[in-house]
């Protein structure tokens, strides 16, 4: 509703709605409307800035109020603000004054029965009108509605040339009717309500049974084929999003190929978690995330990084771990950091076991054989009390024990891929010994495998550790200077000597997890005449036959070397 200052009588062309029968989308604005209003507003308009559904405003031209505030008055007592509604049905009393000297415009809104307006207006308007009054101009009222009805009331007016507020008599002001509602449109109001309550009843019922009909099709067919054999727990993508303050970027631990990994807060538990996301696009993605849950999801070990879960968003793909606060391995190991902590030889050997305990349990100790086919440091986590743990399933294959594995895609690290994977296409326990005895060597030595910077002869880590053994001179000198320490000369040798042994080139002659282990717990020993074995393994020609006998005659046979699944494949 407002209180309207015209140059016409009847506003053509004025539209209901938001333009309370004042203006219209065309007129809007214009200054040639010389059209001041003052409205009662319960409607919030974005359009024109309103700022709620219960205010008044000043208007000039248009329907953008120049001033506005929530309905109230200032109360005279103590100067407090008092909210009024709009639509409370109580009688108000609107009190307009305009001063032509002092160019002001001020509005006060206030209960009827309070005889005399607040001193303190609502609304003040510091502005000369004089522009927008025309020689001959009219007063009056105008209201409408939009598609909720309401009724506006205007119980009396009065215009007084001096500033004199007439007392209301309300025993002659008739009180406010009820809103008209005839019988008959009451009985169509119920029907109407009904008949649509019951439709939109139906289609939320059938929304819902579609949504879970889909859904249970979704989740049946990812059941059938390895939740219910392998069942990890599925996490909510909400709650990946919110444990990882939406996937920002100071959260990301680190990216490569395989995607992107960040670090969480599990909610509720302040568990800390490390959420890998892989690209559902790829046909590689999605093999390398049921890779991972159909190997690393079943298996529980304390030097394996558990998988807490997984979740499928959109094109997304998400595994759920624990959070290894030390990072990996070769961060330790490459040092890119000049602050990085330096590993002392006692944690150094502990990593080295812990790895090996985990490749024992996959090769040997679990119900089938899996062939991890990605050892290297990078790939090796470090938790809080500085244990190792192995991790990234996600080029793992497995198969039943006794069984050999078939040819597959060449798949792996450059550098750590064993010599006869790359030939023959098939993956054994011994081509992750190949790997393990390199991860082994850069360990002790603190480099990477090739280092294009170092002098000819050593820029091969592997190589020429054995060209230090073979011409007899000092394995400590490959050793990394910090931890070159003759109280532990033993066990240095005892690794770097292992480590070239399992990252021989020839498959038969590397050792099986079984006694590695057992070397390195110090229950078994390397023979004296290990070198002797190793060079003869070089005569080209030499019979199998004529090899096992060899490393037989030399008190080898406790150390496995040759791998029966290699064996057959030879």
């Amino acid at each position: 509703m407002a209180f309207v200052i015209s140059p016409t009588r009847n506003l053509p062309g004025a539209s209901s709605d938001q333009y309370l029968g004042i203006f219209n989308e065309t007129n809007n604005g214009k200054t040639s409307n010389n059209v001041i209003a003052i409205e009662l507003d319960i409607h919030k308009d974005e359009e024109f800035g309103d700022i709620d559904d219960n205010h008044v405003g000043i208007n000039i031209n248009g329907m953008r109020s120049i001033v506005s505030a929530s309905a109230g008055y200032y109360d005279d007592k103590d100067g407090n603000f008092k909210n009024l509604s709009l639509i409370s049905t109580m009688v108000m009393r609107v009190s307009i004054v305009y001063s032509q000297p002092d160019k002001q415009l001020n509005v006060t809104l206030s209960p009827a029965e309070i005889s005399v307006p607040p001193q303190k207006p609502l609304l003040s308007l510091n502005q000369d009108l004089s522009p927008y009054l025309l020689e001959e101009m009219y007063f009056g009222f105008t209201a409408s509605t939009g598609s909720v009805g309401a009724i506006h009331y205007m119980m009396g007016w009065f215009i007084d040339g001096g500033i004199e507020y007439p007392t209301l008599e309300f025993g002659k002001i008739p009180s406010l009717p009820k809103y008209p509602k005839k019988a008959s449109n009451r009985t169509r109001t119920i029907l109407v309500a009904c008949l649509t309550i019951s439709v939109i009843g139906l289609f939320v019922a059938s929304w819902i049974g579609c949504v879970f009909y889909l859904r249970h099709k979704k989740v049946k067919e990812v059941l059938e084929e390895w939740e219910i054999q392998y069942g990890p727990h599925r996490f909510a993508y909400k709650e990946l999003f919110n444990a990882t303050k939406g996937f920002k970027e100071k959260q990301l631990l680190g990216r490569g190929g395989f995607g992107q990994v960040y670090k969480g807060t599990l909610p509720g538990s302040n568990a800390e978690i490390a959420v890998k996301r892989t690209s559902h696009d790829s046909r590689q993605g999605m093999s390398e995330f049921l890779a991972e849950i159909s190997t690393i999801g079943r298996l529980r070990h304390p030097n394996l990084v558990r998988v807490l879960g997984y979740c499928k968003h959109k094109e997304s793909l998400y595994l759920v771990y624990d959070f290894m606060p030390n990072g990996s391995l070769d961060k330790y190991l490459y040092r890119n950091n000049e602050n990085q902590e330096h590993l002392t030889w006692e944690q150094r050997y502990k990593i080295i076991k812990d790895v090996a305990s985990a490749l024992l349990y996959l090769h040997q100790e679990w119900v089938q054989v899996i062939i991890h086919r990605d050892i290297k440091p990078a790939n090796v986590l470090i938790d809080h009390e500085m244990n190792a743990r192995l991790g990234d399933f996600g080029l793992a294959k497995l198969f039943d024990q006794g069984f050999d594995p078939q040819t597959s895609k060449v798949a792996g690290t450059l550098g750590y891929i064993a010599p006869e994977f790359l030939r023959t296409g098939r993956a054994t326990t011994s081509t992750d010994v190949y790997a393990f005895g390199l991860v082994m060597l850069e360990v002790v030595c603190g480099r990477r495998l090739i280092e294009r910077r170092a002098t000819e002869n050593e820029e091969v880590l592997v190589d020429w550790i054995l060209e230090l053994w073979e011409k007899g001179e000092d394995l400590l000198d490959a050793v990394e200077e910090s931890i070159r320490q003759e109280q532990t000369r033993g066990q240095l040798e005892l690794v770097l000597k292992l480590g070239v042994l399992c990252s021989y080139q020839a498959a038969s002659i590397r050792p099986t997890m079984g006694p590695v282990m057992q070397i390195l717990n110090g229950v078994s020993q390397l023979p004296d005449n290990l070198l002797d074995v190793i060079k003869a393994e070089k005569l080209r020609g030499l019979p199998e036959t004529s090899m096992e006998m060899l490393l037989d005659a030399n008190s080898l046979g406790a150390l496995s070397i040759t791998d029966s699944l290699v064996s057959h494949g030879r």
